[in-house]
């Protein structure tokens, strides 16, 4: 019997494939004039403000209980504080595209993590294809490999490295414990508000005394484009698509959002994109289809 297709399933993970692959080039451009933590704060802040007018309309902002609301915390600790905030402070001094292609290091520790935890059987169709879709990841930045050893860089690698390495623990923190939660929105609304307070505080510490005067517009706009498309619309699609696919098929898409990095640098940025891209794409799309086409199987309890 056909199985009807999921087009709410296919929607989640359309935007998280797009949506995330702009999001490397918005952050680039709002910390040009906003210090990071003011704009993962702003970012965090206007969605959560977002997800509550959602919640008043439907009538359903409540607390959430304690037990519910751990949960959330450490995925807002995780995932917003740390994943995103790391990557904001990174890209102060990372090139977009090269932060996207370290980010594509998650799906290995996803993968990894997910045997570990029993989410994910041991497989090595699925590890190939995870290995394959890096493959190509590295042969589209292989011109750019050699920043990671450039002393400037240095500091933003290693944001990047704790905050790929708190994205696959949110990421499978989630997966373990999401499902005792059915409401995306109400959770949304408490990670997103805790980690506007938690970042918000440490954009006071870190940036005392910002000169908002020099916050350009195209900047805030960013922010405001980070917040709405790459906080609202993609978390809600994520958190969606994890409570119904494995980790590692969401994760995988982080292979595609390089793709769109990449072609964003062609289209505003004049990179060229040469036969190698061609070759990357397909090793990609092909690591993207090991990972995902396989007979169903009874899922580990």
């Amino acid at each position: 019997m056909k199985q009807s297709l999921d087009y709410k399933l296919i929607f989640a993970l359309s935007a998280v494939g797009i949506i995330w692959g702009t999001t490397f080039l918005g952050i680039r451009v709002a910390v040009e004039t906003i210090p990071p933590w003011f704009v993962t704060s702003i970012r965090q802040g206007l969605a959560g403000l977002i997800m509550m007018i959602i919640l008043l309309f439907r009538k359903e902002l409540k607390w959430i209980g304690w037990e519910n609301f751990k949960l959330q915390l450490v995925t807002s600790v995780l995932m917003l504080v740390i994943a995103n905030g790391f990557t904001t402070i990174a890209e102060q001094t990372l090139p977009s595209g090269l932060a996207s292609v370290i980010s594509a290091l998650s799906p290995i520790l996803i993968f990894l993590g997910s045997i570990l935890f029993g989410l994910q059987k041991m497989s090595l169709r699925g590890f190939m294809g995870v290995i394959i879709g890096f493959f190509g990841v590295v042969l589209i930045f292989k011109d750019g490999l050699g920043s990671f050893f450039d002393a400037d860089y240095r500091n933003g690698m290693t944001f990047m490295a704790f905050a790929i390495s708190a994205w696959a623990a949110g990421t499978i923190y989630t997966k373990l414990h999401g499902n005792k939660s059915k409401n995306i929105v109400l959770n949304l609304f408490y990670q997103f508000s805790i980690a506007s307070c938690i970042q918000l505080v440490l954009a006071c510490i870190f940036s005392p005394n910002p000169d908002v005067s020099s916050w350009s517009l195209t900047s805030i706009g960013a922010a405001l484009y980070l917040s709405i498309f790459g906080s609202v619309i993609a978390f809600f699609s994520y958190n969606y698509a994890l409570k119904h696919v494995t980790a590692v098929q969401v994760s995988i898409l982080s292979y595609i959002n390089t793709i769109i990095a990449v072609f964003l640098g062609w289209l505003l940025l004049n990179e060229k994109i040469t036969v190698e891209f061609v070759i990357a794409t397909i090793l990609i799309i092909l690591g993207v289809f090991i990972i995902n086409y396989k007979k169903k199987e009874k899922s580990v309890d």
